[in-house]
Formats: C-alpha cells, sequence, structure tokens
C-alpha cells in the first residue's frame, strides 16, 4: 500500500458510502484527509471520528465557485494537496429517456461529469510540478448501456474520457490521473436501485455487492507506484488479478 504519511487527501462525496470509508482508509494510513459534501453536518462529525487532523470543507462540487473556493481553503489549511478522489455522484434519475425529468437529468451531469472537472481544474494547478494523485471513481455504466440509467452512464462516460483527457495533458507535470470501476457496491445507491426495479442491476442479490472498504482500500493502493502502468486508464475490481494485488478476498 502507499505510504500518505504526512500527505493531504481531498475526497468528495466524503460523508457515505465509498467516499466515507475511503476516509476512514486513508486517515488509517497517515494522511491528513479534507472532506468534502454538502451535508456539513455528517463531513464534520467523520472527521472527528477519524482524527489526524482530517477536516470538513462543505461544498457543492457541481459549483465551480464552490469547489475553487473549497480547494483553496484545503491548501490554506494543510498547505498542499496531494491526491484528489473524485467520488461524489449520484444515480437519479432513474427514468427512461421518454420520461426523465429534464432538471433533474442535468442535475446528475452538473455532479457526476461537471463536479469531476470542477475538482480537476481546482487541484491541478497546486500539483503541478510538486506531484500528486487524481483517482475519478467510475463505474461498469460508463462503457455499458443500462436501461432507464441515461443520465448515469452518459456520465460516467463522459468522466472517464475527461480523466483520460487529464492525464494526456498533466502527466508531463507529474500528475498521475487514472479512474476505478469498483463494481457493484453495498452501498445507499444500491438500494436506490433495488427500489427501482429497473434494469438487470437492480435484482441483483445483496450478496453480490462488495464493502465499500473494497474500492476503498483499492483508491489507497491505486496512490502508490504498484498502479503507474493504469495511468490514464480505468482499473477494474472486477480483475481478480486487482484485488489480489490490493489484497482483497475474492
Amino acid at each position: 500500500m502507499a505510504n500518505l504519511q504526512g500527505r493531504v487527501v481531498a475526497i468528495t462525496g466524503a460523508s457515505r458510502g465509498i467516499g466515507a470509508a475511503a476516509v476512514r482508509v486513508f486517515a488509517a494510513a497517515g494522511a491528513r484527509v479534507a472532506l468534502l459534501a454538502r451535508s456539513s453536518a455528517e463531513i464534520e462529525a467523520l472527521a472527528a471520528e477519524v482524527g489526524h487532523e482530517a477536516f470538513a470543507v462543505p461544498c457543492d462540487i457541481a459549483d465551480w465557485q464552490a469547489t475553487s473556493a473549497a480547494v483553496e481553503k484545503i491548501v490554506a489549511t494543510a498547505g498542499r494537496i496531494d491526491v484528489l478522489i473524485n467520488n461524489a455522484g449520484v444515480i437519479e434519475p432513474i427514468a427512461r429517456l421518454a420520461d426523465a425529468d429534464p432538471a433533474a437529468w442535468a442535475q446528475a451531469i452538473d455532479i457526476n461529469l461537471k463536479g469531476v472537472f470542477h475538482g480537476m481544474r481546482a487541484a491541478v494547478p497546486h500539483m503541478r510540478g510538486k506531484g500528486g494523485t487524481i483517482i475519478t471513481v467510475s463505474s461498469g455504466a460508463a462503457q455499458n448501456a443500462l436501461e432507464g440509467w441515461s443520465a448515469y452512464c452518459s456520465s460516467k462516460s463522459g468522466a472517464a474520457m475527461l480523466t483520460r483527457c487529464a492525464h494526456l495533458e498533466e502527466a508531463v507535470n507529474r500528475i498521475r490521473i487514472m479512474g476505478l470501476s469498483p463494481g457493484t457496491v453495498a452501498t445507499e445507491m444500491q438500494d436506490k436501485i433495488r427500489e427501482s426495479g429497473v434494469n438487470p442491476v437492480s435484482r441483483l442479490d445483496p450478496s453480490a455487492h462488495i464493502p465499500a472498504d473494497w474500492p476503498a482500500r483499492a483508491l489507497l493502493w491505486m496512490c502508490g507506484s504498484g498502479a503507474d502502468k493504469w495511468l490514464g486508464q480505468e482499473i477494474s475490481l472486477r480483475d481478480e488479478a486487482i484485488r489480489r494485488a490490493v489484497g482483497l478476498h475474492a
């Protein structure tokens, strides 16, 4: 696993699910974690729980000004930003195209795609020449069309291409950029998917979902040199070789 002692790690969507699990994993690895989410009370409580000088930065990553200000606050508070985990995302609206609410559809794009851009755009200038790692939490939906998930699939596909573009532009500046496709994870999002009853994913048995700490541990591993051959690409936790490298049990 990567040694994050003394490093500053920003995690978006840090209040629950993969984000909250990543906060705990990175803090345990010695990192100082900045927790970003709209729910200030939840991230403040989690920051207090994990310690290691973790701190909450309430932020709506769909808003560029808010995201830019949040990253500036992280640098002002901790002196640097070494890792950005673009984790925040929403599954809604789960609806067929003909029935989808246009405002809800646009909001998903704002969070899942524009939010990734906002995080990168704010963090990259602070990493240039110093080195850093940016990881986007992706999904199999980035590559596979699913009924009722047009907003989610489209936004995740866009974020995957954005990650590739960022790597193309910033590798020369010593910034490591890649994505993680975790598969189905036992989080609140899966509850919403199951309740929708739309497409085969909603009918998966809960036992098929991996625990949230698995992708969290993979994100930590990806901050080390063992993941360097995947720079600019997506790592899939469905790959047994990756699970073994991370130290996860099949």
